[in-house]
């Protein structure tokens, strides 16, 4: 009995170590694709890739550190290190702004400014300001040179001299903020928007330009008209004057003797018949003056 009770507990034992041998192989293979695991993540987090237009901005636990990383494949530090892409191609900022005229009038200027972060300050930039450098630099300084320009016209000069006033603003605003890497390159306002008290006194103003032009251009028409007018009566006298002129004896004698060709050619041949039987003499000159009085 007691050598039954030997030989169970032997196979036993021999069981367990087996399981435990089976168990350990099992944690090591864990372990190894654990490790392996954690070489290869760690391996593909030390590299990173910057695209074209745009540069990197490495940080360290947070903080900026080192020169800007150029587009291409960049290695970093797993787990330590990061890589921010920073975008530095043109981009669009818009925004409305309220300011006053040169002549007081209330004006909301609609704006659209294109920029570039400057790729040799983007580091800097990053650092001081952050991602968020379009509400904390460009907003806040467009709002200021919108009102800075718009004082230097009156609201007329704004609509009639549009391009000269982008001109100004989009270099007050390249002075302004070129300095911390961001580069202007337009300055363009879509719209000037005014009170509906201007905007009326701007139409009556406009229709009464029109009805002055269109007088102007009726008292040009009327006075070209007297002008001719003029010119056809004196054309005229002209004409009577020279006509007048013209009539000389020789030209009397002339139309005279084409009267007497005249009546010539109008007669037919026939003699007039006389019952005496001579022939009557008969006055040419006379017969062509009763014909052609």
């Amino acid at each position: 009995m007691k050598i039954e009770i030997f030989k169970g507990v032997f196979k036993l034992n021999n069981v367990v170590n087996m399981n435990g041998k089976k168990a350990g192989k099992y944690i090591t293979l864990i372990l190894v694709g654990i490790v392996v695991l954690f070489l290869i993540v760690s391996f593909i987090s030390a590299m990173s890739t910057v695209p074209s237009g745009f540069v990197g901005v490495k940080t360290q636990f947070g903080a900026v550190t080192g020169s800007a990383v150029q587009p291409g494949l960049a290695l970093k530090i797993p787990y330590i290190q990061d890589i921010q892409k920073v975008d530095c191609r043109i981009q669009k900022f818009a925004a409305d702004a309220n300011a006053a005229s040169k002549d007081m009038q209330v004006v909301t200027s609609k704006i659209a400014v294109n920029f570039a972060i400057d790729s040799s300050k983007a580091t800097t930039l990053f650092k001081e300001i952050g991602v968020n450098y379009a509400e904390v630099i460009i907003s806040p300084a467009v709002q200021e040179v919108v009102k800075s320009i718009t004082a230097q016209y009156t609201a007329e000069e704004l609509i009639g001299k549009r391009g000269e006033v982008s001109s100004k603003m989009t270099k007050l605003l390249s002075d302004k903020i070129s300095s911390r890497g961001v580069l202007v390159y337009d300055f363009n306002v879509i719209n000037f928007e005014f009170t509906a008290e201007f905007n009326k006194a701007i139409e009556q103003k406009q229709i009464a330009q029109q009805q002055k032009l269109k007088a102007e251009q009726d008292l040009g028409r009327i006075k070209i008209e007297a002008q001719q007018k003029v010119v056809q009566a004196q054309a005229e006298a002209d004409s009577l004057k020279l006509q007048k002129q013209e009539i000389t004896p020789e030209l009397l004698e002339l139309r005279k003797i084409e009267a007497q060709i005249s009546a010539i050619n109008k007669w037919d041949g026939k003699l007039p018949a006389y019952s005496g039987g001579a022939l009557p003499f008969i006055d040419i000159e006379k017969a062509t003056t009763a014909t052609n009085p």
